[in-house]
């Protein structure tokens, strides 16, 4: 990449691009067409299968106020749990990141964070799922900036130690089994007095792949709304969430 090419890029993706240029790596990133928030959007916008993207999620260490990264599979879900067992050996625990922390530790903001090229130091994790495949896309910097390079390249870039560090599908039948099970008992719960019982479990995570919450099955429009909405549209709200059910149970 020539000098003009590297200054039209996004200044968040030129971070990226200097990086690697430096690591000498051999593919610098490139513009998607359209933005991909998502690894879902990433993965079709390049044509590639989900996990082929590595997306990087950010969780915030309580004891030190770390930014703890894990790179995995577009298609696994990072588990919490093992990484928080493995980062935090005070047994003090950490949490997901918010938009302001992401950006101040990373440099990067949500939906465009590189494995690389961070504004300050940042613990990264590499979950083994990634070495499926002999080539995988990173984000760049930007919604619309990904770069190319395989797994081994990835683990060199970062330095990360390599694990299981996703749920594993006997793990993540079992949590859907137990939120269905936590949603049923909110069902049937006596509500007060003109009200309709909230489906909220207090699992409140959007899954990337179907965007309703692993908890309770809505959406995050559906989530917001429903502290103003009547009660009509909650009992319609109850409606999709058997819908919802069903389907997940059917697949």
């Amino acid at each position: 990449m020539c000098g003009s090419e590297l200054l039209a890029l996004p200044e968040s993706v030129q971070k990226v691009a200097t990086y690697l240029l430096k690591r000498g790596h051999p593919h610098a990133p490139v513009m998607l067409d359209d933005a991909a928030h998502t690894a879902q959007q990433a993965a079709d916008g390049l044509g590639v299968a989900l996990g082929q993207i590595a997306k990087s999620i950010v969780f915030r260490r309580k004891s030190d106020d770390a930014a703890v990264l894990v790179v995995t599979s577009g298609d696994q879900r990072v588990n919490e749990k093992k990484v928080e067992a493995s980062v935090c050996p005070d047994g003090k625990r950490m949490s997901r990141a918010d938009a302001a922390f992401v950006k101040a530790k990373t440099g990067f903001s949500i939906g465009g964070v590189s494995p690389v090229g961070h504004a300050g130091p940042v613990v990264v994790l590499m979950d083994a799922s990634l070495f499926r495949f002999t080539e995988v896309w990173a984000a760049a910097g930007h919604p619309n900036a990904v770069f190319k390079l395989t797994p081994q390249a990835l683990q060199q870039l970062t330095d990360a130690p390599v694990s299981d560090w996703a749920v594993q599908a006997l793990e993540e039948k079992q949590e859907l089994q137990n939120a269905i099970k936590l949603v049923a008992l909110q069902a049937i719960k006596t509500p007060a007095p003109g009200q309709i019982n909230s489906p909220c479990i207090a699992i409140c995570r959007i899954s990337e792949a179907t965007g309703l919450c692993e908890g309770c099955f809505r959406t995050r429009a559906e989530l917001t709304a429903w502290g103003y909405a009547d009660n009509a549209t909650k009992r319609a709200v109850w409606g999709l969430i058997e819908q919802r059910i069903a389907a997940l149970q059917a697949a």
